[in-house]
């Protein structure tokens, strides 16, 4: 039976009704070549994507980046170099909209 090890996990909430969900594990399930399983999501907490990095059909599909404007299969720089690629997008993403008033937080 495959093991996993949970390495990173946590979902923040944005204003704007943005959330993020970052779920990565290390593994030795053959589903996962690379070792890992990992899933990277901002978006809408109304179901509206701005980017997520995949790799849940990795042996037939790849490494995944998905917008908005479709999907296109990504080379894998490593699992925390993808992380940081992933927070870097979040936050020049978020850096460009216009800031809310604290009571539209979450």
């Amino acid at each position: 039976m495959a093991g996993y090890t949970e390495v990173e996990e946590y979902t923040n909430y944005y204003p704007g009704d943005l959330v993020e969900a970052v779920t990565v594990r290390k593994t030795d399930d053959p589903k996962y070549p690379s070792g890992w399983d990992y899933s990277l999501h901002f978006g809408s907490l109304g179901g509206d994507l701005i980017v997520r990095f995949d790799n849940a059909h990795e042996p037939t599909k790849g490494r995944e980046r998905h917008t908005a404007d479709g999907i296109e299969e990504i080379e894998f720089p490593g699992m925390f170099d993808l992380l940081a690629r992933f927070q870097r997008e979040v936050t020049n993403y978020r850096n460009t909209r216009p800031a809310t008033r604290d009571s539209e937080v979450r």
